[in-house]
């Protein structure tokens, strides 16, 4: 399994990005996407998740800004981030659940996309 995000860059406050996770070479079935975050000197947390229900979760600090949606067909997983602040500035990873078999799960990441958010 890998998983390629992409779509990070420099925007303006006020400004917005969509990211975008693909899931290649995945032969399982997806439980649910998530989307994290780390800033410089700080822990890594979780900015959004789906699951596949298409029930969402948010962090407090993102909530009416950004939103995920998945494309099933595609295993594909998506963050709109609108009205950024600088203080959303940090490389982003997503993750996949996977159920690798019954009662197993496995969670991949990818490689982080970074979003600078310059005020």
């Amino acid at each position: 399994v890998q998983l390629q995000a992409s779509g990070g860059g420099l925007v303006q406050a006020g400004g917005s990005l969509r990211l975008s996770c693909v899931a290649s070479k995945n032969p399982f079935n997806i439980a649910a996407f998530g989307w994290y975050r780390q800033a410089p000197g700080k822990q890594r947390e979780l900015v959004a998740s789906i699951n596949s229900n298409g029930g969402t979760n948010y962090a407090d600090s993102v909530k009416g800004r950004f939103s995920i949606a998945r494309d099933n067909a595609k295993d594909t997983v998506y963050l709109q981030m609108i009205d950024l602040k600088a203080e959303d500035t940090a490389v982003y990873y997503c993750n996949v659940d996977l159920h690798l078999r019954i009662g197993v799960r496995g969670v991949y990441w990818g490689q982080g996309t970074l979003v600078t958010v310059s005020s």
